[in-house]
């Protein structure tokens, strides 16, 4: 297409300017008759925080959207621009993008009087109007609206109540475009109230000027809860302002979950090697964040983000590909004892109430990732405990070759042969597998013992039998035996004691 060059062979073009707000709902409501995906790369919201946004776009309306830190705000927020037009027409040279044929500011009004159909235009990409601010304290006025420019006042000789030296903040710099303020409760109360009259009225004051400069905007803001920010408020006349107030939410599903992670983890490794993660452990890395989402020593007020999955799932594929590159092979198959190289991962993104922090944030985390297995090993194989009771021998031949004081040690520095030739010495543990998880002989050797060692974690985890992990080697045993050997173990001690005495 042609663009025009003059606001004149705009005229000419039939070009008719929209404001913003209008723009964004009609491109919606062609997105929506054409069942287009409207919000691209956001998972999870389609029947919840997608249809609301959908409504307040519709409605004309600000937007604030609340919730708790990994939740997808701002890149919802980013992605409110592909509702916009793909390119729309300004005046060259204006600092506030000014409409061709209606100007705000008196730069532009001065041209277009001089120069009439002949002021030059130029067009603007729907991803430069877009803007955005993190509120932080130190956040003034003069950032967000402006302020007078001394510099330019004495550069073009102009007296101060002079419009021509006002130099403009973001907010007027978006004009015609969305601007979006990060973390609202963060902006002090004062510079809140500025914001007052760019939400009813849409114009902008400076420095007392007896002048009013419309703005063509869309504000949208993100925050989460103040009951956890505790670092200020949105105050009660801003939120009144604020057309609708949106509620973020974590992932429902573990299979949203799941999608977000692999839309967002960086998997494919370089130099050659291959990384194949079965679906077992992409499920307990999503059970780990939703275990500690209903943890009673996790503060839930802080919440868990999906940002600790995404890292988690990272720092399970890395150990397995240091295993790798030490061992020379080429194909990346994590293990259950990898699981806690995600240890760095979690810690690191749950915050405790006083019980957890008693128990330690190490000792929280392996429990996380111990339900976490527990659960998803429930998704595959027989309840343990249940299996037993009805008198079915699903794992006796298993839990029985353990009581001849025999034990497994599986480690993640020995290579894939190695690790699975471990694991085979256990009777029955290779048929357990390919009973219930529908395995043939095609399948990767790597991938077979993976599996063999969740069977042995899951046992451990319904407390069949016993496990020690220790410098990167776990070692399953049988679960009376360990029992038996720490009461002796505390037998000997007190006898010690005794005698001491």
């Amino acid at each position: 297409m042609n663009k025009a060059k003059t606001s004149g062979e705009l005229r000419k073009s039939g070009y008719q300017v929209v404001p913003v707000k209008h723009e964004m709902r009609n491109n919606l409501i062609k997105k929506l008759k054409n069942n287009e995906k409207i919000f691209p790369g956001i998972i999870g919201y389609d029947e919840t925080v997608i249809p609301a946004l959908c409504n307040a776009i519709l409605s004309f309306h600000d937007i604030i959207l609340l919730g708790l830190r990994g939740q997808a705000k701002t890149r919802l927020l980013r992605s409110l621009p592909n509702l916009l037009d793909e390119f729309i027409p300004f005046i060259k040279g204006c600092e506030i993008n000014d409409n061709p044929f209606k100007p705000v500011c008196k730069a532009c009004t001065d041209r277009v009087r001089e120069f009439g159909d002949d002021v030059e235009i130029e067009w603007l990409q729907r991803d430069e109007r877009y803007g955005e601010k993190l509120a932080t304290p130190d956040v003034t006025i003069a950032d967000l609206i402006g302020d007078i420019d001394p510099i330019k006042a004495a550069a073009q000789r102009l007296h101060y109540a002079h419009e021509g030296v006002i130099h403009f903040g973001i907010l007027p710099r978006c004009n015609r475009g969305i601007f979006a303020i990060n973390e609202l409760p963060d902006l002090q109360p004062r510079i809140q109230v500025g914001l007052f009259n760019i939400m009813q009225e849409k114009d902008i004051q400076i420095r007392g000027f007896p002048v009013r400069i419309p703005l063509d905007l869309v504000i949208v803001y993100s925050a989460n809860p103040e009951d956890y920010t505790n670092r200020g408020n949105i105050i009660t006349p801003l939120k009144d302002r604020i057309g609708s107030q949106i509620l973020t939410h974590y992932p429902r599903t573990l299979s949203d979950g799941i999608q977000i992670t692999k839309q967002e983890a960086w998997l494919n490794r370089d130099g050659g090697i291959e990384v194949y993660v079965p679906q077992f452990f992409r499920e307990i890395i999503e059970q780990i964040a939703m275990e500690a989402r209903n943890s009673e020593f996790v503060d839930q007020k802080s919440g868990v983000s999906v940002r600790m999955t995404i890292t988690s799932l990272e720092n399970l594929i890395s150990n397995g590909e240091r295993r790798t590159i030490r061992n020379n092979e080429t194909v990346v198959v994590p293990r259950i004892c990898d699981l806690y190289a995600a240890l760095p991962s979690i810690t690191g993104k749950i915050e405790l109430v006083y019980e957890g922090e008693q128990e330690g944030e190490m000792n929280v985390a392996k429990a996380l990732i111990g339900k976490a297995v527990k659960a998803i090993f429930r998704n595959y194989f027989p309840d343990p405990l249940a299996s037993m009771k009805k008198g079915e021998p699903v794992y006796a031949e298993i839990v029985n070759w353990f009581k001849n004081n025999q034990s497994i040690n599986v480690s993640d520095e020995i290579g894939a042969a190695d690790y699975v030739k471990e694991l085979q010495k256990v009777k029955g543990l290779k048929q357990v597998v390919s009973r219930f998880m529908k395995f043939d002989e095609r399948v990767r050797p790597a991938e077979w013992g993976a599996a063999m060692e969740f069977v042995l974690d899951g046992l451990h985890q319904n407390s069949m039998l016993s496990k020690d992990f220790m410098d990167h080697k776990a070692t399953y045993k049988d679960m009376l035996n360990t029992m038996m050997s720490s009461l002796r173990v505390n037998e000997d001690e007190d006898e010690e004691e005794f005698d001491d005495r």
